[in-house]
């Protein structure tokens, strides 16, 4: 497949989104237009996403919602189920745990972590959080896709050589740190701090 930037993957993710609540509400079409205004882009920019992985919709008629969330979920790669571990059990780490949604679209905790040995034990959504030391046999045992960090800075550059060593080839980091990672493997990096001062530009120069 040709390279697809990671903004069209985006708007693909926040297109499925808005289909499937333009779906729970029993519709059963949608125009380009109501599309972008959902990903806050131009019905060109929908066509064109789309464009890149065939041809969807009818002109003068728009998109079956229903055909249009199944091609999405196939293009997305959310037909398959994604078992992902979870590296720190603090308070972004647990509520990560704990959000149902996960399981919604296809990802299924199976391992939370942590260094902590009060924190051990202690059940989030049904999945014990096991000490850290564990983590390289159940990557082995439990053969999670996708690792996701919530650990403090200085220490995810470590548990990221740790997780790829066993073999995991995705990581979504949440600790305030810039990783370096091998080449196949992909790593995404959630800046909260960077999101706000974002808001914080576009307020400051709003019109």
């Amino acid at each position: 497949m040709k390279h697809i930037a990671d903004s069209t993957v985006r708007r693909l993710s926040l297109y499925l989104r808005f289909l499937e609540e333009f779906e729970r509400h029993g519709h059963a079409t949608i125009s380009s237009g109501e599309l972008a205004r959902s990903g806050g882009t131009t019905s060109a920019q929908v066509r064109k996403d789309l464009s890149f992985f065939g041809s969807f919709g009818k002109r003068g008629l728009g998109y079956g919602v229903s055909d249009l969330i199944a091609s999405l979920r196939h293009i997305l790669g959310l037909e398959a189920r994604w078992p992902v571990v979870i590296v720190g059990a603090g308070k972004i780490g647990a509520a990560l745990a704990q959000y149902r949604g996960f399981g919604t679209h296809g990802f299924d905790v199976v391992g939370v972590y942590d260094t902590d040995p009060a924190r051990v034990g202690e059940a989030l959504n049904g999945v014990p959080v096991r000490p850290d030391a564990q983590l390289e046999a159940d990557i082995a045992a439990l053969r999670p896709r996708i690792a996701v960090l919530c650990v403090p800075g200085e220490a995810a550059q470590p548990v990221l050589d740790r997780v790829v060593a066993a073999g995991i080839r995705a990581v979504l980091n949440f600790a305030p740190a810039a990783l370096t990672a091998p080449e196949g493997v992909t790593v995404r990096t959630v800046n909260m701090a960077t999101e706000l001062e974002v808001l914080a530009f576009a307020l400051t120069n709003a019109p």
